[in-house]
């Protein structure tokens, strides 16, 4: 069973807010329009150190009342992380042994393998769920080199493997979700998201094939990624799609 805590997602597709400003503010909304989970952007909220991330946490988890996924993006995969890549990472890890810390991490597969294996045994540690991401906001990668990238990430330990990629084509949206389907009869946790605004469709389509996780942002006009729809929106196009 795959969940990030309590949220079941062999049950449901989770739908994540995206909070990248005012914490407190936007995860309260968040969560009023139907959010399932919170992803904690700490390169864009400008959280450098451990007691500032434990005190956001905190209180986003105890006034929002949802699941939350610590996520710090390098740069190189579309963050704004501003430091070294020990710290960077150090930070996710040092987070996961929070008494109220997160429920689960995002580490991208490109990070260092060293440091990503830290940022998985804490995880794995504290009984946290693992989120092992990868980015590509310039192509769609053949379907075999997808389908080998989302194995590489399970084999570091991901109990979700997430792929986004950018769309040259309506076939590589195609391509995306038979690779989704694939994985999903093998009984593996993947998310998947196609990118811009030729995959913008996926954000919502993507759960119909076995994504498990599709991201939103909390209001119109502040979308973390290209294509990204407001949470309310998602959630209400996936109920009528049902």
């Amino acid at each position: 069973m795959t969940q990030i805590g309590p949220f079941d997602l062999e049950k449901k597709t989770a739908v994540v807010a995206v909070i990248l400003e005012k914490p407190l503010e936007t995860s309260k909304k968040a969560a009023e329009k139907g959010a399932d989970i919170l992803e904690i952007r700490l390169d864009l909220l400008g959280i450098r150190d451990l007691e500032r991330a434990a005190e956001i946490i905190r209180e986003i988890k105890s006034e929002a009342g949802l699941p939350v996924i610590a996520t710090n993006r390098s740069r190189a995969e579309g963050g704004k992380w501003e430091g070294t890549e020990e710290d960077r990472t150090g930070l996710l890890t040092d987070s996961l042994s929070l008494k109220d810390g997160p429920d689960a991490v995002d580490i991208e597969l490109s990070a260092s393998r060293e440091e990503r294996d830290k940022v998985i045994k804490a995880a794995k540690d504290h009984g946290k769920t693992v989120i092992v991401s990868s980015h590509d906001f310039s192509k769609t990668p053949s379907p075999q080199e997808m389908k080998a990238i989302l194995t590489e990430m399970f084999l570091a330990g991901a109990d979700i493997a997430k792929l986004a990629v950018m769309p040259q084509s309506m076939e590589d949206v195609l391509n995306l979700l038979r690779i989704t389907l694939d994985l999903r009869k093998e009984g593996k946790s993947v998310c998947t998201i196609s990118m811009g605004k030729p995959g913008k469709h996926t954000r919502v389509v993507a759960p119909l094939y076995g994504s498990v996780l599709t991201y939103g942002s909390v209001e119109s006009g502040a979308a973390a990624a290209p294509g990204q729809l407001p949470v309310d929106e998602v959630k209400k196009i996936m109920e009528m799609l049902k």
